[in-house]
C-alpha cells in the first residue's frame, strides 16, 4: 500500500531517516579527518619551528617535544606566540620561548594557568630558566609537564 510518504521514485520514510542518519555520519568522519589534519599541520609547524632554532635552543626544544610525547601524550603540539606550546583541549598547557630567537639571556619552559598547577602555599613558579639543564633538571621537567597533563582543565 502507497502512503502520501511512499511515492513512486520517492524514498520512505525509513529509507529518507536511514539517508539523513548516513549524512551525519559522513558529516562526522569529515570533521574527524579535518581534525586530525588540523593536529598533524599543527604537529609539522612546531616541529619545523624547533628545527629552525639556533644550536642550543633547538636542542633543548627538542628534548621537551620529546618528554611530552613521552610523559604527557594527551597534550598537543601548537604554535603558541610563535613558539612551541601544548596544548589540551585547544588552550596551551606547557610551553617552551627560545631566549635566543626572543634575544633574550635564557630560554623557558612554562605552565599556563590551564595546568592547574595550583600550589597550597599560594606562590609557585610559572615558568622556569634553562640554561643548560641537567640531567636532573630534564627529571624535574618531566615531573612538572606530568603533572601539568594529567590535570583536568578548570
Amino acid at each position: 500500500m502507497t502512503t502520501k510518504d511512499d511515492t513512486a521514485g520517492g524514498f520512505s520514510r525509513q529509507e529518507r531517516a536511514a539517508i539523513k542518519d548516513r549524512a551525519v555520519e559522513l558529516r562526522a568522519d569529515v570533521k574527524r579527518a579535518a581534525t586530525a589534519d588540523k593536529v598533524a599541520a599543527e604537529e609539522a609547524d612546531v616541529l619545523a619551528k624547533i628545527a629552525a632554532m639556533p644550536d642550543g635552543d633547538r636542542e633543548m626544544a627538542e628534548r621537551l617535544h620529546a618528554i611530552l610525547a613521552d610523559v604527557a601524550p594527551e597534550l598537543t603540539a601548537k604554535l603558541y606566540y610563535g613558539q612551541p606550546g601544548y596544548a589540551r583541549g585547544g588552550k596551551v598547557v606547557v610551553f617552551f620561548r627560545s631566549g635566543q630567537t626572543d634575544k633574550q639571556r635564557y630560554s623557558t619552559v612554562g605552565v599556563s594557568p590551564q595546568a592547574a598547577l595550583d600550589e597550597s602555599s599560594g606562590f609557585w613558579p610559572t615558568s622556569y630558566a634553562l640554561t643548560g639543564p641537567t640531567a636532573d633538571a630534564w627529571e624535574q621537567i618531566s615531573a612538572l609537564v606530568r603533572r601539568a597533563g594529567a590535570q583536568e582543565q578548570r
